[in-house]
């Protein structure tokens, strides 16, 4: 555990840097601290809510429960405001060659790379997930500021040649204001993946990060101010479902990206049809993960853990649908269940700690829940499932739950709805047209992932499963060059990748004559 010195040495790393998040941290009880500034973001500054009478919410330190800020829910001024300062700044911004646009963007990314560890502290202390995972989440922003910053300067369309010496082409431009709206397990993460490639092809954004993890949002606003970003090109509005609410349907709002549940995604793509804006949506999943009997079991063994437990299971993609072949079940059982009670959980700033704390104390009962009906239904749970209460004092007031192996059946609840907690369940299986079969029966096709020594089935397979993504000999590994997204409920369109040019802009066609008009009146 972190003792209270170095919890100070990292509110003082923080202070230090003040003029840069223009955040300052208060030691309220050991290992806790209150922001006292302003979290909404607009035209480069911080901004206080212009509606007090709006909702307000209280914003808590996963690892402990303590109190880190309240702040109150953005009403239709605060958004107004947003909007606006995004509209004139993306007139000049969306008029800039690509290769303008890049320097700008490749100065933001040397920036947060220079920033990284104070990111990363932040989003500990808001999402709770151990600290060597919030480096690397910060690494993914990263990495696509740079990777988006290098190809705003290729957008481009096509040529043709007609007859009669007449031709035309394409043109790539800008859709204007873009409305961001992120979910509380990769806050910082979702500003930069749906940011960089919005403001590499001309967009403005309003970015509204989930109500329950407000912080580094706001940061890597000032960072992007630092780094030469015109004000009003990234807003931040803070708040809930209203909030959200009042960006989808906003006038002056032409695309709306969204990350979060099925049911709310529903709603955002209704209230973009009546609006018809484009809509892109990364939405949950309950993803197959199939071990064949020549795998590689230490391999397979190491890719089912990272499958369910990164930041503490609470991934849209997880592979949390195991199924092994049935004369290796029971060797892979014993080394999963082996491993899984070594994993090493408390304080998310602690180096040494592998799993931190649940969001909340609500979300961490869901997924109790989730395991409590699975064993009254007749699951057997070989490891964990319990709540956790850990040594430190300090942490006592934080959600933690044992990482769980569960064997349920195809048709419980367990096996069909999103559990979002450290929840692996497993399956035996005979063949590979059996587990296809069970692996694509859900509704939800966001990940798959295969290990197998057999490439022919490999890629055999992977065409076969409906699902987005597909990992063979790995699992949950994100490079920002490939697409991610996701079949049936789990979403429409694609973050990442050269694909995401086209998510971001609309194309316009340019018919040029060459000879005379030829009129029939």
């Amino acid at each position: 555990m972190l003792k209270l010195a170095q919890r100070n040495s990292t509110a003082a790393i923080l202070t230090q840097t003040k003029q840069l998040v223009s955040i300052v941290f208060r030691t309220i009880t050991s290992g806790n601290f209150e922001v006292e500034t302003p979290l909404n973001f607009i035209n480069g500054r911080r901004k206080n809510c212009l509606q007090t009478t709006t909702q307000s919410f209280t914003v808590e330190e996963p690892a402990t429960g303590k109190t880190l800020c309240r702040m109150h829910e953005s009403g239709i001024e605060d958004v107004n405001k947003a909007v606006n300062a995004a509209q004139q700044a993306q007139h000049d911004w969306g008029e800039m060659s690509g290769f303008e646009r890049s320097k700008v963007l490749q100065k933001c990314a040397h920036l947060l790379k220079e920033k990284q560890e104070d990111v990363a502290r932040l989003e500990v202390f808001d999402t709770g997930k151990p600290i060597w995972e919030a480096r690397g989440d910060v690494q993914t922003a990263v990495d696509a500021l740079e990777y988006f910053s290098g190809i705003a300067s290729t957008l481009c369309g096509q040529h043709f040649t007609l007859p009669g010496g007449s031709f035309g082409y394409t043109r790539r431009e800008p859709l204007g204001v873009v409305a961001a709206i992120g979910a509380w397990n990769f806050p910082i993460q979702m500003a930069g993946w749906k940011s960089a490639p919005a403001l590499a092809c001309g967009n403005a954004v309003v970015f509204k990060p989930s109500e329950f993890t407000p912080l580094t949002a706001v940061m890597l606003g000032e960072i992007y101010k630092e780094a030469g970003l015109p004000d009003g090109l990234y807003n931040v509005v803070q708040g809930g479902g209203q909030t959200g609410n009042l960006l989808s349907s906003h006038p002056d709002i032409a695309k709306v990206t969204f990350t979060g549940s099925v049911t709310t995604g529903s709603k955002v793509m209704k209230t973009c049809a009546g609006g018809i804006k484009a809509v892109t949506l990364e939405l949950g999943g309950k993803s197959p993960l199939i071990l064949f009997d020549d795998c590689d079991i230490t391999n397979a063994v190491n890719g089912a853990l990272l499958a369910n437990y990164l930041t503490q299971g609470q991934v849209c993609s997880n592979g949390t649908r195991v199924f092994i072949q049935e004369n290796i079940f029971s060797d892979v059982i014993s080394r999963l269940v082996n491993r899984v009670k070594a994993i090493k959980y408390g304080d998310p700033h602690c180096e040494k700690t592998l799993m931190g704390a649940m969001i909340n104390k609500k979300h961490a009962e869901k997924v109790l829940g989730f395991i409590s009906r699975a064993k009254q239904q007749g699951a057997e749970v070989l490891c964990g499932g319990k709540q956790i209460v850990p040594d430190n004092p300090i942490l006592h007031g934080g959600s933690y739950i044992s990482p769980c192996i569960i064997k349920p059946s195809d048709d419980m609840e367990i096996s069909l709805e999103e559990v979002f907690g450290p929840v692996m369940n497993v399956y035996s299986f005979r063949s590979e047209e059996e587990v296809l079969k069970r692996a694509n029966d859900s509704q939800f096709g966001l990940a798959s992932g295969i290990f197998t020594k057999d490439l022919n089935r490999a890629h055999r397979v992977a065409a076969k499963i409906q699902a987005g993504s597909c990992y063979i000999n790995n699992y949950n590994i994100y490079p920002i060059e490939m697409p991610f997204g996701g079949y049936k409920k789990s979403g429409i369109g694609r973050e990442n990748g050269m694909i995401t040019l086209e998510y971001f802009t609309q194309l316009k066609t340019v018919y040029v004559e060459g000879g005379n008009v030829d009129c029939p009146y």
